[in-house]
């Protein structure tokens, strides 16, 4: 059991108010033994362990929690951001292209693809990632993906309900039955939660519904995709059926955030979505001042998001969603930590989990002062092949 210590840090974020300073829980000039992935102590710059990193100063804090990716895919849509960005909406329709290049990739190809995204993504400061399926759709793929993604993480998300797959054109029910039966029984043994894509042009409350209650029902964790095109049901129905969180959440009325205020559903927000879509971003603050918990995240897909930067979405959080940089820090952190519903990542306390990020700055402010900026030195903590 060697034992690790981060020394010489200017400033460490532990997001506990008990440990330090304000609500991220500050702690200056300090250090930090982490044996056998797990936090043993946190006090003064000085500590000795059996390997030593030197922080020369700079800030250090939790791994990121990316709690919502889309990262089992081949194929590339490019072509369809260029024509977005000239004047194209967005209407989830490009998922059946992503569908059939994954459908076609070899199984080899696929860990390859996710093994390089994760990569980059732990390079970014992620140490903690959730992976949905979706890019299947049928029980076969559906069951690999799941299958692929479970080699990298345990938070491993069944989308079987993403968008109807065109050999189900004008049988929506007929498909939701599939998801909700055989296909539900092939990726249970691989997967923690459920999702579905609530959503018009994807599936309605009811269909939505069938699929929460059926994965319940199979012992898996509950998610949602909602309200991310217009107002609708989603937020309001993963309120009732008691996910995990609700994302996307671009259109919230004020009942929708009472609902969620009320609740210990986390709104999850993915601003590089709304980037990429050009849709409004969501105000946050109306959420965050109603009292409900909030969560960043990549959704690192290929059509609507093509990020692994959780850097980015603070700084876009911060200058277009009204966050404050604290608030923003925590949300990927301590937020994407309760979407997941875990309490041992997303926190530098001891006995939490020995993931940390060591910026090249002297402080957190400086990963949205300073947008664009590579400003992670060193990624602490295991992202990839268990």
């Amino acid at each position: 059991m060697a034992s690790l210590v981060i020394d010489n840090i200017g400033s460490l974020v532990t997001n506990d108010e008990s440990l330090g300073r304000g609500p991220l829980g500050l702690v200056e000039d300090a250090s930090i033994v982490i044996t056998d992935d797990v936090v043993e102590w946190i006090g003064p710059a000085g500590a000795i362990a059996d390997r030593r990193i030197d922080a020369d100063g700079a800030c250090v804090l939790p791994g990121f929690v990316d709690s919502h990716t889309h990262l089992v895919f081949a194929g590339d849509r490019s072509a369809e951001f260029v024509a977005r960005m000239a004047g194209q909406s967005y209407d989830g329709g490009g998922i059946r292209t992503t569908t059939d290049a994954t459908r076609a990739a070899s199984s080899d190809d696929l860990h390859a693809l996710v093994a390089h995204r994760l990569a980059e993504a732990h390079r970014a400061g992620t140490t903690t990632v959730e992976i949905k399926s979706g890019y299947g759709l049928n029980v076969d793929d559906e069951a690999r993906s799941l299958s692929i993604a479970g080699r990298y993480t345990d938070e491993t998300t069944f989308l079987g309900a993403h968008l109807l797959p065109a050999e189900f054109d004008g049988r929506p029910d007929d498909y939701i039955d599939l998801v909700c039966g055989e296909m539900l029984r092939a990726a249970t043994p691989e997967a923690r939660w459920v999702d579905a894509f609530c959503e018009t042009g994807a599936f309605d409350a009811d269909q939505c519904r069938a699929v929460l209650d059926a994965g319940r029902e199979a012992g898996l964790g509950l998610r949602l995709h909602g309200n991310q095109l217009g107002h609708g049901p989603g937020v309001q129905l993963a309120v009732e059926c008691g996910c995990a969180s609700v994302d996307h959440c671009t259109y919230l009325t004020d009942d929708d955030i009472a609902a969620l205020a009320a609740s210990d559903t986390v709104a999850t927000f993915l601003p590089a979505t709304d980037f990429s879509t050009r849709q409004p971003y969501p105000d946050a603050r109306r959420v965050i001042d109603a009292g409900a918990t909030v969560a960043l995240a990549s959704n690192c897909n290929p059509g609507s998001s093509y990020t692994t930067s959780i850097s980015f979405c603070i700084a876009l959080a911060v200058r277009d969603m009204h966050m404050t940089i604290d608030e923003a820090v925590q949300a990927v952190t301590l937020g994407g930590a309760a979407a997941l519903r875990r309490d041992d990542v997303g926190r530098l306390t001891p006995g939490s989990a020995g993931h940390a990020v060591v910026l090249d700055a002297p402080t957190h402010h400086h990963l949205a002062y300073r947008p664009g900026v590579p400003l992670i030195r060193q990624t602490i903590g295991p992202l990839g092949e268990s």
